[in-house]
């Protein structure tokens, strides 16, 4: 017992150190007990303060929690084979006439005469020159044509360029990227349940086919716009886009607009490039994609084109800083990548490409048909490659679920793209054909009429 009391007396002179103590049990046997009284182990943090506007995010991008839930659908029910109509991925092979084009490229890399390292960052002039003739019917010149890894980047990009003291409006619903980079760049207040104070929701719904009001609609500086529309699959019209051009002209705004469906497009009414609409060229920049064209989602390959008559009010060329950015911040387009893009502008490459774009088309027009003979009121699906199903009075997570334990399907719910998407989901066309004939199946034994 004295040692016992010896002891304890330590651990309060110590109590950084183990403390042994004797103890007994029932028996007449004792043992000896250990307690670490260690000090807690600590994280040391930085004395940079994090970015304030990080804060202001929601929990996970989009697509991420999208994932986050499937994860757990298939951990619940690990039998289930799920179909996935969420992400906008691509599924089909490449062309192999690109394929080989890359593969080229790459083996000449390999041989000291064919060799290259560094290329231009704005991109190689073959490739602008043919994304150019082909996209744009020369509307716009090579030199104003900046090669990338892609629009998404791009976007972050011009964010970065324009600076956190500008105001942004952006189509309500629309893809995430517009509205998540204008938070993180700090153009916008803080979250307020439904989006984010400071950003001009202009709202697209079957009410106003899909084309804001811009009657209602505040000046701002930066405009973002998607036609063929991501997620609604709304594209517009010529007489539309001319009323958003002279509106932008009106109000002195830089409209950014993103072309990355344009070949989906087969309603000869509805332009397939912002240029095409006469004075755009001061007021616009447009960014596009070989990933929904040919299969290039992991590839990473697009472009923005940036004109040279596009100028900030103090008559400095956007151009001449956007080629700051790019020579700055970018490398360029690998040399591998860019082959491959430039062999999908070739006669052989361009009627694989489109293929490619034509089935899934199809898909779409498989997954539309579908709601429509259930009676659903069905948007989209035949100038995009997604379907925007309206489910009334319906959270858009709920019906997430709701698909996903009925039918284990993915979607991706409409108020993930904004307030105006709330009551719907979006389908994406993006899979094998096999998986959206067995969806369109699960759905109308779920949801058919009865």
């Amino acid at each position: 017992l004295k040692t016992e009391l010896n002891f304890k007396k330590m651990s309060l002179l110590l109590p950084k150190c183990p403390v042994i103590t004797r103890s007994s049990t029932s028996s007449t046997k004792r043992g000896v007990v250990v307690r670490s009284c260690a000090k807690p182990e600590t994280t040391f943090c930085a004395k940079v303060q994090r970015n304030e506007n990080f804060a202001k995010l929601r929990a996970g991008y989009l697509f991420p929690e999208i994932a986050r839930r499937r994860r757990a659908h298939q951990e619940k029910n690990p039998d289930a084979r799920i179909i996935s109509l969420g992400i906008g991925d691509t599924t089909e092979p490449l062309p192999q006439y690109i394929a080989d084009a890359m593969a080229k490229a790459a083996s000449g890399l390999a041989v000291r005469e064919t060799y290259s390292g560094y290329g231009a960052e704005q991109g190689q002039g073959p490739l602008r020159e043919a994304v150019a003739k082909t996209f744009y019917n020369n509307l716009c010149s090579a030199d104003e044509i900046f090669i990338s890894d892609g629009s998404k980047c791009d976007i972050a990009r011009l964010q970065s360029m324009f600076g956190p003291k500008h105001t942004v409006a952006v189509q309500d619903p629309s893809y995430p990227a517009y509205v998540d980079t204008s938070v993180m760049t700090g153009m916008t207040g803080q979250y307020n349940g439904t989006g984010f104070d400071g950003v001009q929701y202009m709202p697209c719904n079957p009410q106003n086919n899909f084309f804001p009001d811009l009657s209602k609609t505040p000046a701002t500086d930066i405009i973002f716009f998607c036609s063929p529309n991501n997620p609604t699959g709304a594209a517009a019209t010529r007489a539309q886009l001319t009323e958003l051009v002279a509106f932008a002209r009106k109000n002195g705004s830089i409209l950014v607009y993103d072309a990355a469906y344009a070949l989906y497009i087969s309603d000869p009414n509805c332009p397939k490039t912002i240029f095409e609409i006469p004075g755009a060229d001061e007021v616009a920049v447009e960014t596009c994609s070989f990933s929904k064209y040919a299969g290039f989602t992991g590839v990473r390959l697009g472009w923005t084109v940036c004109p040279k008559k596009l100028k900030y009010a103090d008559g400095t060329p956007v151009h001449q800083d956007w080629n700051r950015v790019m020579t700055t911040c970018f490398n360029g387009a690998s040399n591998i990548v860019q082959a491959g893009g430039l062999a999908c502008l070739q006669p052989e490459g361009y009627k694989a490409m489109m293929g490619l774009i034509d089935f899934y088309k199809e898909n779409a027009r498989i997954l539309r048909q579908t709601f429509q003979e259930m009676g659903f009121a069905v948007f989209g699906g035949d100038n995009a490659p997604y379907v925007w199903v309206g489910f009334p009075g319906k959270p858009s997570w709920d019906v997430f679920a709701e698909i996903l334990q009925k039918c284990n399907i993915v979607t991706t719910p409409g108020s993930g793209f904004g307030p105006a998407g709330e009551g719907f989901v979006r389908a994406s066309a993006f899979g094998k054909r096999e998986d959206i004939l067995e969806a369109a199946e699960r759905f109308k034994v779920a949801y058919g009429k009865k």
